[in-house]
């Protein structure tokens, strides 16, 4: 059994190898995209041991810092910052967050997330928004498909409004609401689903055409009519912390879906301007 004074050293200890870690960060010795050293030298480096190297890189890794890629290496996330979303459905699960609580946090995030990006998207974020919207229209049939294409869409929007907060809190948000929106969606009427597609296409073609409070309007009326959906698919009330046990719903895509990423799209359209998208469903091309 561990004593209280070793228990203590041992939290020095992972402390040191965070702070190390962070310092690097300080002094520009570690960027987005960068491989940490090895499990060996940070412990040399540190002067700890490699099992209090691996608690230290837990602990980063549930801040969303690093991210191991098995037989690779501990890397810096590259692309759009994250923050762990496993914090969040502890929280959700103590404090028995509502579905109300959930979509009016969406709703102060994204209403000014649409706005920003109306004004800041860059052509190849409307690329992607064009795709998500056309994989949309040709998802109808499949719920757990469109739910995928439907927080993609979401988190695009959150990255092209080029404020890096926003789009973190929204990646946070938007893990919670797919473990819950994921054990429901199957009872989502036919009438409603192709509704939100053309919401979707809707606030696509405001952010498009750069039109500030269109967007903003857009989104907004948007979760409001898909709060209503989500009250049709569930009796509601408080929020189980079962149902908000956090799963990245990027790593269902890959099995159900495999949305494109932006950067497969940088190199698959190299044109300023987005395909038009019909509201009538469709394939995607890919």
């Amino acid at each position: 059994m561990i004593s209280p004074h070793d228990r203590h050293d041992l939290v020095d200890r992972v402390t040191s190898v965070v702070a190390y870690v962070r310092s690097l960060i300080d002094r520009g010795r570690l960027k987005p995209g960068d491989r940490l050293p090895p499990e060996r030298d940070l412990a040399q480096q540190v002067g700890v041991s490699r099992p209090t190297v691996r608690a230290g890189l837990r602990t980063l890794a549930a801040l969303g810092v690093v991210r191991s890629r098995r037989g690779s290496g501990t890397y810096i996330p590259d692309g759009p910052p994250t923050l762990g979303a496993e914090a969040l459905s502890f929280l959700a699960a103590l404090h028995k967050f509502t579905t109300e609580d959930v979509f009016e946090t969406r709703r102060i995030l994204e209403v000014g997330a649409a706005g920003l990006a109306a004004e800041r998207a860059t052509p190849d974020q409307l690329a992607t928004l064009a795709d998500e919207v056309a994989s949309l229209f040709a998802s109808l049939a499949d719920r757990q498909v469109f739910l995928v294409h439907d927080i993609n869409f979401h988190r695009v929007i959150a990255a092209a409004s080029g404020n890096p907060i926003v789009a973190s809190c929204v990646e946070m948000v938007a893990a919670l609401y797919y473990e819950r929106r994921r054990t429901t969606a199957e009872r989502a009427v036919d009438r409603d689903v192709r509704d939100a597609a053309d919401a979707h296409r809707q606030i696509y073609q405001a952010i498009r055409a750069h039109d500030v409070e269109r967007a903003r309007r857009a989104m907004n009326d948007h979760l409001t009519r898909s709060r209503a959906y989500q009250a049709k698919e569930t009796a509601g009330g408080r929020v189980q912390g079962s149902e908000f046990r956090v799963q990245d719903p990027r790593s269902r895509a890959r099995s159900n879906a495999a949305p494109r990423t932006e950067n497969q799209n940088r190199h698959r359209n190299q044109n300023t301007e987005p395909r038009t998208v019909h509201p009538e469903p469709r394939r995607a091309t890919r």
